[in-house]
């Protein structure tokens, strides 16, 4: 299999990369490069860019905003984003709920809600987690009861991430308890403005408020939010969860990472010798560059049997992509830490600066603040996105027969 790209892939590549240059404004960028949060205005600030350039959306269909690029392009694209880096366009938006309209909602759906989340009109939360029904998701209690033209919600999502800025969430209901629990379950858009919904923040160990509680007591939400048919969620659960496991694995997130780790040891000293040039740092630091090679060749395998692949069916070898991602990703906030070294000590939780302004002043390098908050709020990468326990499961099923 060749897994070089192509004379003209290369200068699609370059084509991306001037765009980022040019328009993606200074004080976005910097906030990635120094490990910090983009805010929510952030956010929508980029994707409206994206969106007037056309390239929000490049995983959709062509009539709904969609690229028409071939995986390899939508590859180098996501790529490019994070290795920039840039903002993503909102997850819960263009790669989750998005792509579950496009596929199975109504022409109604479709001309309502794709618009508006490719240009981020509206802020999309992702309602599947519950007390109790985490990583066996199935066994979710939420209910919806057919009222009418109404079905009426009662029930508890948590984890709900960016969830305090939300105007819809998509949510797995379950709406009919006689069968099999995977069989009645169904896949509602809900307007968070609707009465009975409480959204209650939950503080993470990083300091931050990123998830979130969400109660639901007697909602009335209309019928013609229900996504595809009744009791078929658990499918559409499943293409959702496909997407979003193969994107999971950010690459272009860890190239970056290892980048500013470069920059950085070269920069701190342990006497007078750089921390760059440690032979412990650099095997570690060699190690974890091989390691995260290895993963973008497997990504390209994954990319490059895309074609083959029967539209809609998630590839099981994305969870391999989930696990190695995530391992890698946490690596880099560990290596961080050995070149904060003491200033690591004065925890300096990250906050919303336009929520929670802080006047006291940084403890030594700014660059050293978020070190120790991204490194704790990186162990959820493991978790989120279905854990990988779970994720080692599916590879002994679907790929390997055990």
């Amino acid at each position: 299999m060749d897994l070089r790209f192509t004379p003209e892939e290369r200068a699609f590549r370059e084509e991306v990369r001037s765009f980022f240059k040019e328009n993606l404004p200074d004080e976005i960028r910097q906030k990635l490069v120094d490990g910090r949060h983009p805010s929510k205005d952030d956010i929508v600030t980029w994707q409206k860019i994206l969106n007037r350039q056309g390239w929000a959306v490049p995983n959709w269909p062509v009539e709904w905003g969609g690229t028409g690029w071939d995986p390899v392009r939508q590859y180098i694209f996501l790529d490019e984003l994070q290795s920039f880096p840039a903002p993503s366009p909102l997850q819960f938006g263009v790669y989750m709920v998005g792509p579950v309209i496009a596929q199975f909602g109504n022409e109604a759906q479709k001309a309502h809600y794709l618009p508006r989340i490719a240009n981020l009109d509206d802020w999309w939360c992702q309602g599947f987690s519950e007390p109790g029904a985490g990583s066996d998701l199935a066994s979710l209690k939420t209910r919806a009861v057919r009222d009418g033209d109404h079905y009426v919600v009662n029930g508890q999502k948590t984890w709900t991430t960016l969830g305090q800025y939300a105007d819809w969430i998509f949510c797995l209901v379950r709406t009919d308890t006689t069968v099999k629990k995977q069989e009645g379950i169904s896949f509602l858009l809900i307007d968070m403005t609707t009465p009975g919904i409480t959204v209650r923040p939950i503080q993470t160990i990083d300091g931050g408020r990123e998830v979130n509680e969400v109660f639901f007591d007697d909602v009335r939400v209309p019928v013609e939010n229900l996504v595809g048919q009744e009791n078929r969620g658990w499918d559409y659960a499943k293409f959702l969860l496909g997407n979003e496991r193969t994107n999971i694995a950010r690459v272009g997130v860890s190239k970056q990472r290892i980048r500013r780790l470069k920059e950085l040891a070269a920069l701190e000293r342990v006497g007078d010798t750089p921390i760059l040039e440690d032979p412990r740092f650099r095997e570690k630091l060699a190690a974890l560059e091989i390691e995260l090679k290895a993963l973008e060749m497997t990504q390209l395998r994954v990319v490059a049997a895309e074609r083959k692949r029967e539209k809609g069916k998630p590839d099981p070898a994305s969870s391999i992509l989930k696990i190695k991602g995530s391992e890698i990703q946490q690596a880099t906030t560990e290596l961080l830490l050995e070149v904060v070294g003491p200033y690591v000590l004065p925890f300096a939780p990250e906050e919303d600066e336009a929520e929670h302004p802080s006047n006291e002043p940084p403890i030594g390098p700014d660059w050293a603040a978020p070190a120790a908050p991204t490194y704790f709020n990186w162990r959820k990468i493991s978790i989120y996105g279905g854990s990988n326990e779970i994720q080692k499961n599916i590879i002994a099923k679907a790929i390997l027969g055990l």
